[in-house]
Order: structure tokens, then sequence, then C-alpha cells
């Protein structure tokens, strides 16, 4: 079976943040938006699908890392969702290592806490690149501008907002989008799956354009061509502005900050669209470097079909339905059902069996994975 997506249009993603600032119900929320589940579930009633684990239910915490495949404009985007708590940070670490990019998820009352501190850090030692979302909006207490103030003082990060609020608290109704100066209101009788775009309201204008301003000052500063532009006067294009963030972004210089309510159903399609924008495909980040099993020499692989296999295992779990489930990231050729693999950690040659996507804890049988894909395999 051929290549569905070509590998440009791949993200490997996952979804962190501190526990309880509302990463599996933003996770939760991006499924059904894309059409992987046709019911919202909730944490707090034991229905999110990426919670699958009994203990997960019971608490409403996420334990484990479950992984997903979801399609949003024609790219196919493999989410990891991992724990926000403290307990857990191995499991986050182990994920990091295979993610191309993470959306990291703040609460607007909480702001920068600890567990978001240290995926922070976490994320700075394998430089994988970031968007935020500042979540619960809706919250007493909730303080957007505060959330960006915390970023730079305790995560020394760069965070380019390209949304602002619409209100806060109860008063919180949508968000402005900033790239293209007009507000977005979601529509409540259908949850949140259509939007509008409609004038920025006249009490706002004045702070929308202080920070449009402010980003086009920061897209200006990394291009020349834009600089010129920005001090004629002349207009900047959208494609202009996120062809920089999204150079910004992948390269580390800056992260991109969006705001919503994920319980509520506000501003959640943009961060689909942030995910597709602004982190990398598997070609945009450096060739992976490993040790020869038996040369010893250090060798290179670029992500691509063509190149020999190379792949990463993460995660190793114990499955009632399939036994033993090995989660790999393959980072270069293809893996064909049935093929015979050298594991060096065994120091011996293995048949892959099956070859599963995976979303939670819901397996398809797949005949053959490629360069760029996390999947799931059962071995001998």
């Amino acid at each position: 079976m051929p290549r569905q997506f070509p590998i440009e249009r791949v993200r490997n993603i996952g979804i962190a943040a501190h526990i309880d600032a509302g990463k599996t119900t933003t996770t939760e929320r991006i499924l059904f938006y894309t059409g992987k589940k046709h019911k919202l579930g909730e944490v707090d009633e034991g229905t999110a699908d990426m919670d699958w684990m009994q203990q997960e239910k019971e608490r409403g915490i996420t334990i484990t890392s479950a992984a997903t495949t979801c399609y949003w404009r024609d790219h196919c985007i493999n989410i990891i969702d991992t724990p926000g708590h403290v307990d857990f940070t191995a499991e986050v670490e182990r994920c990091l290592r295979v993610l191309d990019g993470v959306v990291v998820v703040f609460c607007a009352v909480g702001g920068v806490e600890p567990q978001s501190e240290t995926v922070w850090h976490q994320a700075d030692r394998y430089n994988v690149p970031r968007i935020a979302f500042v979540n619960k909006m809706d919250r007493i207490g909730a303080d957007f501008f505060r959330v960006l103030d915390m970023m730079v003082e305790k995560l020394q990060a760069k965070p380019i907002p390209i949304q602002i609020p619409i209100g806060a608290e109860n008063e919180f109704s949508g968000v402005v989008d900033l790239i293209k100066m007009k507000a977005v209101r979601w529509n409540a009788e259908d949850l949140g799956q259509t939007y509008v775009y409609e004038e920025i309201p006249e009490e706002l204008r004045e702070l929308a354009e202080e920070y449009r301003e402010k980003l086009l000052e920061e897209v200006a500063s990394e291009d020349e061509v834009l600089m010129e532009k920005y001090l004629e006067g002349e207009e900047i294009s959208e494609e202009e502005i996120k062809r920089v963030l999204r150079e910004m972004t992948i390269s580390n210089r800056g992260v991109p900050v969006l705001c919503g309510a994920a319980l509520r159903n506000i501003g959640v399609q943009p961060i689909l669209d942030a995910v597709v924008d602004f982190l990398p495909s598997p070609v945009d980040i450096p060739p992976v470097e490993g040790e020869h099993p038996e040369t010893g020499e250090i060798e290179t692989r670029k992500a691509s079909d063509d190149e020999p296999l190379a792949a990463l295992v993460f995660k190793v779990m114990t499955d009632p339905n399939v036994d033993r489930l090995v989660y790999v990231r393959i980072y270069s050729g293809t893996l064909k059902r049935g093929q015979v693999v050298y594991n060096p950690g065994r120091k011996r040659k293995e048949r892959v069996m099956r070859i599963l996507r995976v979303h939670a804890n819901k397996y398809q049988n797949i005949n053959e994975a490629y360069a760029g894909d996390i999947v799931a395999l059962v071995g001998p």
C-alpha cells in the first residue's frame, strides 16, 4: 500500500502540560473536530478516549502516553498525550525523544506551573519546537497576558502571541486572530464545530493593533526583505508572517501562543492550524544519528523512505488484547509486515508479525509503515 501522505505533510507531536491544565480535554476536542470520534469524551466523567486505563478513568488523570493519529487540512498528525502528573515524568521524557514538536498547554489561572517547567526544560534538552495554548480562559482569575510574562520569567522563552482573548472569565467569548486581524467566535449549538470571522470589537481594536505591531516587529526582525517592507510601511502578507513564524518555531527562536477554553469548545481548531503551519515535519529536523551495531561507527539517517530502516522503540506495553506491544518511531526506511529486523538491544533478529496504527487502546492493522510514522508492533 503506497504512502498515504507525503512525509512533508506528517506531524509527530506531543501534548504536554502540568496536571489539570486541561491537556486531555484539549486532545479529546482535537479528535472530535478532526472526525476521529463522533461524541465528545469528558475527563471528569471518565469517558475520555485518551485516558483508557481503569486507573485513569477513576482518577481523571493521564498516567501512560496514549497515541493516536488524526487528519487535518490534508496532513497526518500523530499525537501523543503525555501525563502531566509529576510522578510520570520519565514517561514524558521517553516520548519527547521521538516527537518533532510539542503543544504545551498552560492553565490561564495557574500559568507556568512546576510540571510545565519540567516538560519545557525536557523539550529544551531535545531541541523540540513548541507552540503554546493558554487554556481555561473562562475560569475565574484567567489572565492571558500574565501567562505570557510568566513564560518569559520562568522559562526564558520568547512567546509570540498570534491571538489575544476577547474578554476573560465569564466574559470570554472568542479570540482575535492577529495574523488575519479578525475576531473569531465559535458556535455553541454545534459544540464549536463551526466558527465565524468578524470585525474586531471596537473596545479591543487598540490592544489588537498593539499586539499586531509586536508580531510584525518580531517577524520583520528575522527577515531582511520583511524588515525593508516594514520600515517602508508596506503590507506584510499572511503567507509571509506564517513563513517566518514557521522558521522561528522550528529553530526554537520563538513560541507562537494561542488561547481558548477547550471545555467550552472555544479555540481548538486554530491549534490544529498552528500544528500544520508552524511545527516541523520529519524532514524539517536534522537527520538522526545512531551507532552501527556491527562496526560501532556513528551513522546518520535522513527522514526518507529510500534510506535503510532505522527505528527507535520508546515504549513497551502489555495489552490484554494483543499481548506485548512495542511502540516505535520510524526515522528512515520502510517497515513491512513479516519483515525481519535487527534488534540491537537483544542482539538478535526478530520478525515483525503485525504493524498497528493506534488510537488510545484501539488498533488498526496496516501492512506497511514509512519514515516519520509512529506505530505499534507485535513481535514473535
